[in-house]
Formats: C-alpha cells, structure tokens, sequence
C-alpha cells in the first residue's frame, strides 16, 4: 500500500498514461517456410501514420505523432481528453526478412506483415583452396 502513497511511485505510475509516451502494441508472430506472419493491433491510427522499417532480421513500427486536429467549422478545442495513441514496437526474427518480397496491410486498426525470408544466395558452402 505504501508503494502507491508515496508521491514519486504515483507520479511514475500516471506517466505510464502520458499521450507523448508511446505505447507498445500487442501483436502475433506466426512462420511457415517462406515468410513470418505479423499481426499488430493499433486502434485509433490512421493508415497514412503507421511507419515500418526493416533492417536485416530487426523490424520496427512505429506511428508518427498526429498532433491536434484542426476543425473547419470554426470552433475552437476547449478541453481534449480522446488522444490519438502513439505507439512503437521492434523485434528481430530469428532469419533475415527480404524486404522486397514482403507486404504490409492494414485496415481497422490491425497491421498484417508478411515478412519473407531471405534465402542464402549461394547455399551456405564454401570453397576450399
């Protein structure tokens, strides 16, 4: 009881539901021989925010921050509370992902990866001199 009386602990608590503060977002991760399955629940984030970037077996999304909307019927905010979610995630996969075989799709708020896996150029062998 004491950890949530003491000022510091309940200001660190509150920061957790900061808006600026990017949430991670819940998501699957599914494979078959060809490529990894990713599904990303991101309610609330419109397609256009949604950012994916692939390095090797390292994969990153993020949303880019939407700021406040402006209204066109000339009104002006007095008190907002509904806040766009802001969210990030990276993992790595245990293959490298070759990006131009791979999509991505998203629609109601859930992103759908296939991520295809790069496959090695020349087998694996080596030449013996």
């Amino acid at each position: 009881m004491f950890y949530l009386s003491h000022p510091r602990h309940v200001a660190r608590a509150l920061r957790s539901f900061d808006a600026d503060t990017p949430r991670q977002p819940a998501l699957d991760v599914s494979e078959d021989d060809k490529a990894y399955q990713v599904t990303v629940d991101m309610p609330g984030v419109a397609k256009e925010a949604v950012k994916v970037r692939i390095e090797g077996r390292r994969v990153a999304i993020e949303t880019a921050g939407t700021g406040a909307a402006a209204s066109g019927d000339g009104s002006r905010l007095l008190y907002r509370e509904r806040v766009a979610a802001r969210y990030a995630r990276s993992f790595s996969l245990p293959v490298e992902i070759d990006q131009a075989q791979s999509t991505a799709h998203f629609e109601n708020g859930v992103l759908t990866l296939s991520l295809a896996k790069r496959v090695a150029e020349n087998g694996g062998e080596l030449t013996i001199n």
